[in-house]
This record gives C-alpha cells, sequence and structure tokens, in this order.
C-alpha cells in the first residue's frame, strides 16, 4: 500500500494475469519487487471459457458501435478490468492501479504514484500508458520528471491507470454489459461527469512485442463494410464530443492555472515589500 500522507490516502494495486500465463506473473512479480512494490494478482477471465450470451455482453450494441463481431478474449479481458473495479469497492482502499501483465515500469514509479496522489482532487482516472501517438496537453507539474496532461483524441491501450472509487462504480454501473472494447469504453469518461488524465512523459510501456493473449487474428472479428452505415456516425459523434468536453475542461485548467500563478506572484510580491513598508513605520513612529 502507498501513502500520499500517512492516512490520507492508500492505493491498492491489482495484476491481472491469465491462470496459463505463469511466466508473465513471475517476470511481473520480479520487476514490481525491484522498485519495492508488491500487487494483488487478478485471475483473469479465460475468453475460451465463456459460454454465450452472458448479461455482462450486449453483442447488438457491441457491433452496432464498434463494427465487429463478439472477440471472447477481448469480452474476457473486459471483464477482468471490471474484477479489478469490483475489488477496490469492496475494499477499504480509496484507490487502484490496475496492471497487465506485460509491462515495463520506471524507476521513478514509487516517486510519481505519490505525486498522483497528493492531486487525486485533479483526475478520476489517470492513465499510465497507451498505445496512441495523440498530443497530450500538460496542466499540473507531478514530479520534476512528470506532469498531468489532457488527451483530446482517442486513446487506445489499458495497460496501466489508476482509479478512485468514482470511476470504480461507474465501471460497474455504466460499463457492464459491455459494449465496447475495455479500453475504448473507459475512455469516454466525460460522458459520465469524470475527469481523465494522462502523467507525461508517459511512465510505463505496454509495447513490448509480447504475443497477443487478446487478439488472436483480427480478421477472424471484422464485419462487412457495411458496419460503417452505424459505426461512423457513432464514431464522430463520440470524437467531437471527446474534443468539447476535454478541451473544456483544459481550457478551465490552464486559466485557473494562470490565476493561482497571478495570486502566488501577488502575494511574493507583498512578502517583498513589508520589510520596507515596517521600516517605513518605524522611521514614522520614531520621535524627530
Amino acid at each position: 500500500m502507498i501513502n500520499a500522507k500517512p492516512g490520507e490516502a492508500s492505493l491498492k494495486i491489482y495484476l491481472i494475469n491469465l491462470d496459463r500465463a505463469a511466466d508473465r506473473l513471475v517476470t511481473m512479480q520480479q520487476k514490481l519487487g525491484s522498485i519495492g512494490l508488491a500487487a494483488e494478482r487478478v485471475s483473469a477471465v479465460e475468453g475460451a471459457s465463456i459460454e454465450f450470451p452472458i448479461p455482462d455482453f450486449n453483442e447488438v450494441a457491441f457491433r452496432f458501435k464498434h463494427g465487429r463481431r463478439r472477440n471472447p478474449g477481448e469480452v474476457g479481458c473486459y471483464l477482468s478490468h471490471i474484477e479489478c473495479a469490483r475489488r477496490l469497492l469492496a475494499s477499504s482502499g480509496e484507490f487502484a492501479l490496475i496492471l497487465e501483465d506485460d509491462l515495463e515500469f520506471p524507476d521513478d514509479l514509487v516517486e510519481l504514484l505519490d505525486g498522483a496522489l497528493k492531486q487525486n482532487e485533479k483526475w478520476d482516472i489517470l492513465r499510465l500508458s497507451t498505445v496512441s501517438a495523440g498530443r497530450k496537453f500538460r496542466y499540473s507539474r507531478l514530479t520534476d520528471r512528470r506532469s498531468l496532461a489532457v488527451a483530446l483524441t482517442r486513446e487506445k491501450g489499458s495497460g496501466a491507470y489508476i482509479i478512485n472509487r468514482r470511476a470504480a462504480e461507474w465501471f460497474i454501473r455504466k460499463l457492464t454489459p459491455m459494449q465496447l472494447p475495455f479500453d475504448l469504453a473507459f475512455d469516454l469518461e466525460f460522458f459520465a461527469g469524470l475527469k481523465s488524465a494522462f502523467v507525461v512523459p508517459l511512465p510505463i510501456d505496454q509495447q513490448l512485442g509480447l504475443p497477443s493473449q487478446i487478439q488472436g487474428k483480427r480478421g477472424d472479428f471484422h464485419r462487412s463494410k457495411l458496419h460503417y452505415v452505424t459505426v461512423m456516425p457513432y464514431r464522430i459523434f463520440v470524437e467531437s464530443s471527446r474534443l468539447f468536453f476535454r478541451l473544456a475542461r483544459l481550457l478551465g485548467l490552464l486559466a485557473m492555472g494562470r490565476a493561482a500563478a497571478v495570486i502566488r506572484g501577488s502575494t511574493k510580491a507583498e512578502k517583498r515589500m513589508m520589510p520596507l513598508l515596517d521600516s517605513k513605520v518605524t522611521q514614522v513612529g520614531e520621535p524627530r
């Protein structure tokens, strides 16, 4: 458990790992142990073992919004992330760092986690990795090396991220049944009034070149080109909404940052003036 300050904020760490991937578990435990962290293993849902239909997967909505046939591995991945949210809510923890099992960690991970928890009012979902390359706009410094930032475009990948209890409740209440791949679904936090942020430079690498345990042959799950009749209008709606909500939030954050800088500058100027004012008061009060 990591504390931002003693007794102030607790962080659970969950590591999603398939039972058949014992080698990945050992490797991840070694990597975490080398920087002084330990994770609770979450047994990933094996997609091949799911007997469809299931209540937690809406196939009609999935095809309408995503345009692909059901991928059991993708469904298993999704349900594994939802299980992590359930575990957080069942615990006394305030936050959860959720990890997949194919990651590389930086040497300053503990420092940036402490910094992130100290600024937890600025995010509900804090993303530490991505497989996209969209520009991210900084708005607050976390450490000497890292900052908080907002992404205005879609970011894929859910290898490493932190959530608070509010986000965990959203995962369970609104992200089930599954209608999109998980990394696309939790990138829609703005519809729920939640705050999403990135740490930049990105601290955790989730592109290690390991074989995917989810995708398999992607072509097996494609639909015909007719799916664009539903997918493209939905995607245009989502992307325009993301740009609107996140840009509004970014501008608000930058405005608040400038106002705070002005206030700090005024305070410093007042402190510089105090010795001079005190001197003048003393001189005026002295008898001639």
